[in-house]
Parts: structure tokens; C-alpha cells; sequence
């Protein structure tokens, strides 16, 4: 849970005071270490749970705020978005019945924000990136509005000096920029948390690195974002261009990344990570501290390191090292940040202890793994499975094997003992490694969705296609069924009034010409293309005119084919009537029908975004 009372760390005084106490904590974690004033002999887990919500038209429901003040309970806060909500769950001790408890408390307090949710006409959805989100709500009037979010976004562009830009390739392409980290806000993970004794912290950090690969691409289930078919684990590659401040030079300089699987095995304490990423990475936000941890500790008291604390919270490594205080205690942990939300509670259940259980059950020969695996190798696998998911192929301690042949052979069998090294009751391990192990015999979440959007597109437009297959996960959600068996995607009919935006039925794939275009072969082009409406840019992609079928025929009888001389500037319209992704579909309409035109050019920014015919509204006209 993120600390809400930050600001930029731009004032001189606050910032000044930060960085003593920065230092200050790093002193007192190293004293801790010595001492051994970590806790120790125990081992506990814990989960962070971040969920959608969207409204009765299955798009993301800004009710976040309303939602949070009916619940009431310290476990839920805010996140990034207003159509988002975080459920912080309580640490349980790894024995016996742990994650049962887990499990019943995650679904108790599902169940009470989906009684608040409902109050809002709002729904709860599971999911690693929620198909229906579009670019209308990524805007930053969809921002949470606190401090903490404001203060980050405004670091992160300054840092950045210039907009972000999001590139991704995968089956489809995606290719934007955006003037906020509000693209983050797509994001939403089930982040799981293992306390880690403190003299093995460092080959358990390595250990959760080498393991990352293999388990992600296991549990994949983000292959879309804004209607395109991406990467397997889609969030990988978002959240880290999302926010990511490193501006383009002309210089072939290594720029760390805040947003990071690392460059190398690490060495030392987790005192020494810390040092490492300081020494890296500008310090971003800071607040006024009074507790001096280093005073604290000499009064017998254990510190919270809230300086150390707050500048790790604006690191996003997948494995993230977390130091707390539970109980007057001090510990370490390690807060695994790849795994995505859902898509059911079993699932991600299921992803709990296929990890706790590898990282419980490392054998002693991966107690040294850089005498073992490369590290290039361990990097590696996280981003073939975060792009292909358990379709990849595994660099394994010196072995290209198939992920899935690599869980079900080498990584349940581990998996299983480690579980039964910490004495997890055995219908638990067996429940849920049960799924884990199904799961690779058939396929992921992210398979289904893919699967399942393609056959809805070959009969829905685009927009009614990612509504049909929200609506499909949240009613499969319902069942508690984990993914895998979840039944073949059937063609639903239209949700009625999922589209209210020119943006959710506009068509992006647009063809255009420039003004210097010979006439000739733009309009040769709209009648091999069949296209009505053309529209004209500038080479910063402004719309400046447009041609229409009407321009083709006047066009054909004024001239004939050997005149090559005509550009489109002489016959196109100028004088365009637009809308923007905004704007309501009834007002487009109302507009079309006043000025009697068949189309409508969508601007944003400036720029052109896509068009609307009459034939894209037609369903919506009810007069």
C-alpha cells in the first residue's frame, strides 16, 4: 500500500530532510542486519489484490472513491485509476491451512466491495488488463485524485522531458503517445509476498529471479490492450513503457530503467540492494520524516525505515525487495510484481503456491546460481514468457526445454515439496498444484482470451467484440472455475448501449492522402478501396480537407484520365465538420443529420484519430 502523504521532491528543505533520513535508514538496516534484529525462524505470506470495475455497459466505472467510503474497511485503498480499487490482505503464517485462510479472506472481502460495487450499478472484474478499456479513460480526468498520483505523474514527466511513447509489436501493433502515466493504469496484478530469512535473502532473490520465467509464462492472461492482439503478459511491456522516464539521446548510453528484472545475480544484504538502486535511480518523492531511525534504534526501539520505504515504492522491479515491521518486528521479504489479477480467485490461488512452493523448495544445488544459470538466460525467459507465454522455450541450467514439459517435469515436483517442507495441509497442495498442473496440460487464460477474441471478431465489430469477451470473463469469474476449463467462447448477442463514444465505434484504420497527391490515383484508390470518405493530412497527420465519393463523380466528368496535373488540394472540401473520441455518439449523429454529411473525421489532439460513417451509427439512430 502506497504511502498517500508524498510530494515531488523539488523543495529544497523536504528534500534535503529526506535524503538524511535516507541515509539515516540505510545505517540502521545495516546495524539491524548485524545485530540480528530481523526477524527470523518464521515465515509468513501475504497478497495485494488489484481489481476493475466497470459499469453496466462493461466499460471501466469511475466509482472508485464512492465505492471505498461504502466499504469502509482499512484493507482497500485507492490506486492510480478511479475505475480501480486495491485490497491489501492480512499476513498468515506458511503452515498448515494458510492458504485456505488466504483464500477465504481474499473472497470475504471480494464479496463486501462487490456488495459496495453493486450499490454504484458497478461490477468487479479479475483481469489482468481489461479488454474493454479505451483511450477515452486514460485520460487524466480518470486519475485518482490525490496527492501521491499527482505528485508521481509530475516527476515522472519531468524526468521523462517529453511525452511518453508506448510501441508494442505483437500479432497486432500498437504505437501512441500519451502525456500522463495514466496508461499504467491498465495494469491491475495479484502481487504475493514471501518473508525471507534474513541470512538467505540473497540466494532466494536470485532464486525468485531464475524461477520468473517459467512461471509467468504459466500464468499469463493480458494478450489485449485497446483491441490489439499483443503479447502474452501484455503488462509486462506496458507498465514498463508506461512510465518509463529514460528520454531518447543520440549517445549509445545505458539508462536504467525504474522498471526492471535486473542486469546481474545479486550480491550482499538487502541493505546492499538498496544502496545499489540509489546509487542508480534519482530520488523522486519524498515527504517530511520525524522518527530518525538511527535514534530509534538506540532506544531499544525497532525503525520503520520510512525514507527507505517510500524511495523503493517508486522502484517497480518484478521481484522486489520489502523491508516491514509486523508486531514491533522487523522483516525482509521478497513482493513478486509479475503476476497478473484473475482471471478467478483460484487461479491466482493456484499461482500463490506454485511460487511459495518453488521458492520453499529451492534445491541446495541453486543455493549459488551464479555458478549455475546465466543470468542473461533467467532475463531471457521472463520476456520470451511474458511475449509467448507457456508456448516459449526455456533456457534451463545449460537446457532449451519447453515451459510447459519444464513445470510439469522438474518445477511441480519442487513446487510440492516445498509446500510440504513448510507443512501445508495436503488437500491444499493437492487442490491447487492440481490446477497449475491442468493448466500446463491445456492452456492458459491468455490462450482462451486470445482464442475467444478472435472468433468474436470474425462476427462483432471491434468495440462489441471486447465488450462481449469482458462480459465473458466476468460471468465465467462467477462460476469459480479456473480458467482452463472454462467453456469455448460462443458469439453473444450485442450488448445494447455498450457504446456511448465516438471513440468506442470508430474506425482507426483509416486510408489518407496528402493535398500534393495527383487526384488521379487518390480517387482511383477510393474506388479500388470502396471507400465513401477520404480524408486529407498534413504530414503531422492534421486533418485538412476531405475527399467524398460525390468529389470522384464530379471529378470523372470534368476530367478525363490523361489529365495528371490536378492534385487533391483542388478537389478535395476544406471546410471538415469533426467530432473527437469523446464526444457522445447521439451528438455525432444529431450533427450529421444537421449539416446532411455521411461522415465524421475524428480529431484528438490535433490529430487524426479515425472516422465515423453513417454506417457506424446506424444501430445507434433511433429517430
Amino acid at each position: 500500500m502506497g504511502d498517500h502523504n508524498v510530494h515531488t521532491a523539488t523543495n529544497e528543505k523536504t528534500r534535503l530532510n529526506f535524503t538524511r533520513n535516507l541515509l539515516d535508514d540505510l545505517e540502521a538496516l545495516d546495524q539491524m542486519l548485524r545485530e540480528g534484529k530481523i526477524e527470523s525462524g518464521i515465515v509468513r505470506i501475504g497478497a495485494e489484490q488489484e481489481f476493475c470495475l466497470v459499469n453496466q455497459n462493461w466499460r471501466p466505472a469511475a466509482k472508485a472513491l464512492p465505492i471505498l467510503k461504502s466499504i469502509k474497511d482499512h484493507h482497500f485503498t485507492t490506486e492510480l485509476a478511479r475505475y480501480n480499487l486495491e485490497l491489501n490482505l492480512d499476513p498468515v503464517e506458511l503452515t498448515g491451512d494458510a492458504f485456505t485462510r488466504v483464500e477465504n479472506q481474499l473472497t470475504r472481502l471480494l464479496r463486501k466491495a462487490e456488495k459496495a460495487a453493486t450499490e454504484q450499478n458497478t461490477k468487479i472484474v479479475l483481469t489482468g488488463i481489461l479488454p474493454s478499456i479505451s483511450t477515452y479513460e486514460l485520460r487524466k480526468e480518470f486519475m485518482t485524485p490525490m496527492p501521491r498520483y499527482r505528485a508521481l505523474n509530475e516527476m515522472m514527466r519531468k524526468l521523462r522531458g517529453t511525452h511518453f511513447h508506448l510501441h508494442l509489436s505483437g500479432v497486432d501493433e500498437l504505437s501512441i503517445k500519451h502525456s500522463s502515466v495514466m496508461f499504467e493504469a491498465c495494469n491491475t496484478s495479484f502481487q504475493m509476498h514471501l518473508q525471507i530469512e534474513p541470512e538467505d535473502f540473497t540466494s532466494s532473490y536470485n532464486w525468485a529471479q531464475a524461477i520468473s520465467g517459467p512461471v509467468l509464462g504459466l500464468c499469463v492472461n493480458s494478450p489485449l490492450l485497446l483491441g490489439r492482439e499483443l503479447w502474452a503478459e501484455t503488462r509486462i511491456a506496458l507498465f514498463q513503457q508506461s512510465i518509463d522516464t529514460r528520454g531518447v539521446t543520440q549517445t549509445l548510453r545505458d539508462q536504467p530503467s525504474r522498471i526492471a528484472f535486473g542486469d546481474n545475480w545479486i550480491n550482499g544484504t538487502i541493505a546492499d540492494i538498496f544502496k545499489n538502486e540509489i546509487s542508480r535511480h534519482k530520488i523522486i518523492l519524498s515527504k517530511h520524516i520525524e522518527e530518525n531511525a538511527l535514534e530509534k534504534l538506540k532506544s531499544g526501539d525497532i525503525p520503520k525505515l520510512q525514507a527507505a520505504c517510500l524511495y523503493n515504492g517508486t522502484l517497480y522491479h518484478w521481484n522486489r525487495a520489502c523491508y516491514g515491521v509486523g508486531n514491533g518486528k522487523a522483516h525482509v521479504r521478497i513482493e513478486n510484481r509479475y503476476i497478473p489479477a484473475g482471471p478467478t480467485i483460484l487461479d491466482e490461488m493456484a499461482n500463490f503456491a506454485f511460487w511459495v512452493g518453488l521458492m520453499s523448495g529451492r534445491p541446495s544445488e541453486f543455493d549459488h546460481l551464479p555458478g549455475k544459470m546465466s543470468f542473461k538466460d533467467a532475463k531471457a525467459n521472463f520476456i520470451k514468457a511474458a511475449r509467448t507465454g507457456s508456448e516459449s522455450i526455456m533456457a534451463w541450467m545449460g537446457e532449451e526445454i519447453e515451459l510447459n514439459k519444464l513445470v510439469l517435469t522438474r518445477l511441480l515436483p519442487i513446487a510440492r515439496q516445498g509446500l510440504e517442507k513448510r507443512k501445508i495441509s495436503k488437500p491444499d497442495i493437492d487442490r491447487l498444484l492440481a490446477v497449475i498442473e491442468a493448466r500446463a496440460q491445456s492452456h492458459t487464460a491468455a490462450q482462451w482470451m486470445t482464442r475467444s477474441y478472435r472468433k468474436l471478431r470474425t462476427a462483432l465489430k471491434p468495440n462489441d467484440a471486447v465488450i462481449a469477451l469482458t462480459k465473458s470473463i466476468f460471468d465465467n469469474q462467477q462460476t469459480g472455475q479456473p480458467a482452463h476449463e472454462w467453456p469455448r467462447q460462443s458469439i453473444p448477442p450485442i450488448v445494447q448501449g455498450a457504446a456511448t463514444k465516438v471513440g468506442h465505434i470508430m474506425t482507426t484504420q483509416v486510408v489518407t492522402a496528402y493535398m500534393n497527391d495527383m487526384a488521379e490515383l487518390t480517387l482511383r484508390i477510393m474506388e479500388w478501396k470502396n471507400i465513401h470518405h477520404l480524408p486529407i493530412v498534413d504530414h503531422k497527420e492534421r486533418l485538412v480537407g476531405l475527399l467524398t465519393w460525390t468529389h470522384m463523380q464530379r471529378f470523372n466528368k470534368k476530367k478525363r484520365m490523361e489529365d495528371y496535373s490536378m492534385r487533391v488540394s483542388e478537389v478535395m472540401e476544406p471546410n471538415v465538420c469533426t467530432a473527437e473520441p469523446s464526444t457522445p455518439i447521439l451528438e455525432a449523429i444529431a450533427l450529421m443529420k444537421e449539416k446532411a454529411i455521411g461522415c465524421l473525421p475524428v480529431i484528438q489532439k490535433k490529430q487524426l484519430a479515425g472516422i465515423i460513417t453513417i454506417k457506424d451509427v446506424l444501430e445507434f439512430d433511433k429517430d
